[in-house]
């Protein structure tokens, strides 16, 4: 017998993961970590170019769901990939999508 591709016990908390990780903002600031490291909430507003609230929220909701580490340094709040993973997932996803044909064509 296969082993169950998502126990019956986890399907709830994978459903919220991958919700979670439904929204294109949230995987550009994870990009953005992954290649960077630990980053405050300016920095990864200045590298993205989304607004201060957008970002902060994002990154609250990851960090709530332990996707993320946040620390505070002082009046400065950081955040840095906190799930093993995340990382091989999305890649394993993006690699998927690469190899099949273009729908276009």
């Amino acid at each position: 017998m296969n082993q169950p591709l998502v126990p019956p016990d986890e399907i709830e908390a994978v459903a919220r993961r991958f919700r979670l990780l439904g929204e294109p903002v949230r995987l550009e600031l994870l990009t953005v970590l992954h290649e960077e490291g630990k980053l405050s909430v300016g920095e990864l507003v200045e590298t993205t170019g989304h607004r201060q609230a957008n970002v902060s929220k994002h990154l609250g909701l990851m960090a709530d769901e332990d996707v993320l580490n946040r620390t505070r340094e002082g009046v400065h709040v950081y955040y840095a990939i906190d799930d093993p993973t995340l990382s091989a997932l999305c890649l394993l996803v993006s690699t998927q999508l690469d190899e099949e044909p273009d729908e276009a064509a």
